[in-house]
């Protein structure tokens, strides 16, 4: 089946017992026993809940892996992969990343003993160089949050396990309908299904996929161990949302192509990030290795933070809020909003200036999403 055709039916049959076309939400906390450990495979619903195993079945089979596991946030997905990692443990990070996972790794460098060394990853050679040392976790987003930059998943998959390491990819910008780590040799693919997958702006949730089954297992243990699990409205929701994921990322890409040519070249903007346009630097490593260039879209007002704040007032369509992937067009100001966390003098040397606005551009029309921009830009 095409990817498509699998985002409906692939893992989510009809209800065995009613037939019905949608998964049901089973709304239970715990299940009858017929004696002591003798069940019908489900024990109680932190362990694993039929609505929420169907939505972990599905998405592991799109992202080609073994099997996947649901969370209550994108952090807390991220949280359960790291308490893998015991005091004294190594991970190389790429260096422009989600403020949040940001403030999670430091967290635990400070908290646990972890050591995170943050890489240019588009700089193979200091990729290497960093790889010298012993490393427990290579840890990438590609694209990045929130400059858009590209990391050349089966080369850095390649490095990693040339030193007997995993690989580690969110994915939630692109979603497996664009790319698909696994197949490039990622070990872990992690997503926020509050975004793109969710799709909806009415759901928070988290999820990783894995390329191997005894990996699958390890992690379906701590994810009961620790329990950030999700909901099973919320799975239900997420699992919704899939179904449209396809032509949902056709329209943010149509959208997004739309609203960076707008910004190219305008004479108050410094640079604009998207992996579509060709003047990317990274324009042939997208085409390559994703099926789109997705929907979002980073602009450098050449008139800083002042610019930006007054570009982010004039908007119409395009609402102000900390997130994505929803079908409304939504922006985000990352020094202020999603990357306040990291320190200024940081977010600036990886290239989060004061002036930069990261957009996350809907299923609107396209050419009123880049009416509302050009606009904007008049008013700044």
């Amino acid at each position: 089946m095409r990817f498509d055709t699998r985002l409906i039916h692939d893992r989510q049959p009809p209800d065995p017992l009613t037939g019905a076309v949608n998964v049901p939400i089973y709304l239970s906390s715990t299940f009858r026993q017929s004696a002591p450990n003798r069940n019908q495979g489900y024990v109680y619903s932190r362990s694993g809940n039929p609505t929420r195993a169907v939505l972990e079945s599905a998405i592991g089979a799109l992202e080609s892996g073994a099997g996947g596991l649901a969370f209550s946030s994108g952090l807390g997905a991220l949280a359960t992969l790291l308490s893998a990692y015991p005091t004294g443990s190594r991970i190389v990070s790429v260096d422009d990343l989600y403020g949040g996972t940001w403030r999670l790794f430091e967290h635990h460098r400070r908290q646990f003993g972890l050591r995170v060394d943050y890489v240019d990853m588009t700089d193979e050679t200091g990729l290497r160089s960093a790889l010298r040392e012993p490393t427990d976790l290579v840890y990438a987003e590609s694209p990045t949050n929130p400059l858009l930059r590209l990391v050349d998943l089966r080369a850095v998959s390649a490095l990693a396990h040339r030193v007997r390491t995993k690989l580690a990819v969110d994915n939630t910008f692109a979603t497996p309908a664009l790319q698909r780590p696994l197949e490039l040799g990622a070990d872990i693919v992690l997503h926020s299904t509050t975004k793109y997958l969710g799709g909806h702006s009415d759901i928070v949730g988290g999820a990783l996929a894995f390329r191997s089954p005894k990996d699958l297992e390890r992690f379906a243990w701590l994810q009961n161990a620790i329990g950030a699990v999700p909901s099973p409205f919320d799975c239900f929701l997420v699992l919704r949302g899939l179904r449209t994921l396809g032509v949902r990322m056709r329209a943010h890409g149509e959208s997004a192509r739309a609203v960076a040519e707008a910004l190219e070249g305008h004479p108050k903007v410094r640079a604009v990030h998207y992996p579509g346009l060709s003047t990317h630097p990274q324009h042939a490593l997208a085409a390559r290795q994703m099926s789109g260039f997705g929907g979002m879209v980073s602009v450098d007002l050449a008139g800083g933070r002042k610019s930006a704040l007054r570009f982010l007032r004039q908007l119409k369509v395009f609402t102000l809020a900390e997130s994505l992937g929803g079908v409304e067009s939504l922006v985000d100001h990352p020094a202020t909003m999603t990357h306040a966390s990291v320190p200024r003098a940081e977010r600036e040397a990886h290239g989060v200036t004061e002036g930069l606005v990261r957009l996350s551009c809907g299923i609107e029309d396209p050419a009123d999403l880049a009416d509302d921009v050009r606009a904007a830009l008049r008013g700044t």
